[in-house]
């Protein structure tokens, strides 16, 4: 994508100038003499900004700007006003110009203004484009988001597993969204449409677990008066996620073993089982089989949800997808709190990219609603030496990370990554190189 300046006056001499002046600082401009033609040029996509004098025979510039703002809200329109203009320009400002310059203006003034103008134009587009590629994909990529080996690699487990009945186990660290996982295993799976019953497992109270989890009949104790139905029964036809189930009591494991093995369940104080038509999707942080060598969790019921294991990779394994996954959370963010999506500068993607996300995609939401909020951004935590690292080795990484999450946030484009690096494109040639990044993997 290449800058480009349209420019819209109907006096040639004018026109004439403004080019020159344009391309002498650097930048690409035509000049055109009516609205009309302006518009032909005109796209959602087009990749400049907009000039253009107000008054002019046939369709002035006000009504141009307002044409090009129907094409597209975000299109940076810039106005030219003459003398006694000033009221105009106002109004401009207010219909949804984004400056306006007064004539006679300096050659110098109009080359800064442009070169804002077109930053914050291309600022839009790369979001833009890292928002579609968020949208534009499948129920399970949607839910899921990531373009590293590991997450591509996931969502084919996911997507080869959810059409079957089996029983999932999810292992992974605190915050790598294990629930989304499950959720997206229920959203893929023939149970789509019943319900997904959320457990936590260590929220539970010990002294009322098994009435949560199973119910209980009308005067199995004192103060039962009716029927309750426990949130096992809920489920009925759909998925149960047992999330951080290895903090379950031993006793309350064997019932749980009980109901997965023969789907189904006896409520406390009746005889008579009650058939369960559910999905079990079960999660832990720490791993259950050093749950099952200490004696914290029963080894038959490991083996019986340990029918299909998922891995849910924290962030330091896919550090590149950081900036489409910040993006994503960022407008989530927008929409909980009614903002409009923010712009996202590369600079900001790379730095997010860069960090140690100890909490992992649960801090990373943290810090996109501080953004959307405009709250300034935590302190990063120093981050710890690698045992035996040489300082160049660790330079080396970090310098790695940096290149290749500002690649990410701009899909691969060249020239917003050597910009928002602020290094030279022969520079970012070389380093690339040098690490081994090729631009058609963050595409």
């Amino acid at each position: 994508m290449s800058d480009e300046v349209l420019f819209v006056d109907d006096e040639e001499e004018l026109r004439f100038s403004a080019v020159q002046t344009l391309k002498l600082a650097g930048l690409s401009a035509t000049a055109v003499l009516e609205a009309e033609m302006a518009l032909s040029r005109l796209a959602r996509d087009f990749p400049g900004v907009l000039i253009t004098d107000i008054r002019m025979p046939g369709m002035d510039g006000m009504t141009l700007m307002r044409r090009a703002l129907e094409i597209d809200p975000a299109l940076p329109v810039i106005i030219v006003t003459g003398n006694g203009d000033v009221e105009l320009a106002v109004q401009a400002m207010r219909d949804g110009a984004y400056d306006f310059l007064e004539k006679p203006y300096d050659p110098a003034h109009l080359v800064q203004v442009v070169r804002r103008a077109l930053d914050k134009r291309r600022l839009t587009l790369e979001n833009r484009s890292l928002r579609n590629r968020v949208s534009g994909r499948d129920m399970i990529e949607a839910r899921l988001i990531g373009r590293t080996d590991v997450m591509v690699r996931l969502r084919e487990e996911v997507t080869a597993v959810a059409a079957t009945e089996a029983d999932v186990l999810i292992n992974g660290e605190t915050g790598t969204g294990k629930e989304v996982i499950a959720r997206a295993l229920h959203r893929a799976s023939p149970r789509s449409d019943k319900p997904f019953v959320h457990i936590n497992c260590a929220a539970l109270p010990r002294d009322l677990v098994e009435i949560e989890l199973f119910g209980h009949v009308a005067g199995a104790f004192s103060g039962a008066h009716r029927t309750r139905y426990g949130k096992l029964d809920h489920a009925r036809g759909g998925t149960v996620f047992l999330d951080e189930i290895d903090s379950l009591d031993m006793d309350v494991q064997a019932k749980f073993l009980q109901a997965i093995q023969s789907r189904q369940i006896t409520p406390l104080g009746s005889n008579d089982p009650v058939d369960l038509d559910v999905r079990f999707v079960a999660a832990s942080k720490d791993r259950l089989d050093d749950a099952v060598a200490g004696g914290r969790f029963r080894s038959d019921l490991y083996y019986r949800l340990n029918v299909v294991t998922l891995r849910a990779p924290p962030l330091s394994e896919r550090r590149a997808d950081i900036p489409l996954l910040f993006v994503h959370l960022a407008d989530e963010a927008a929409a909980r709190y009614k903002r409009p999506p923010p712009d996202i500068a590369p600079a900001v993607l790379a730095e997010a990219a860069s960090r140690d996300w100890s909490g992992n995609v649960r801090e990373l939401r943290n810090a996109a609603d501080r953004f959307v909020l405009g709250l300034p951004a935590e302190a990063p935590p120093v981050e710890a030496v690698a045992p035996g690292a040489s300082l160049p080795v660790q330079i080396a990484a970090h310098e790695r990370a940096l290149i290749a999450a500002a690649l990410s946030a701009t899909g691969g484009a060249l020239k917003p990554t050597y910009e928002a690096l602020g290094i030279s494109r022969k520079a970012l040639y070389e380093k690339m190189q040098k690490h081994g990044l090729d631009r058609s993997s963050f595409g």
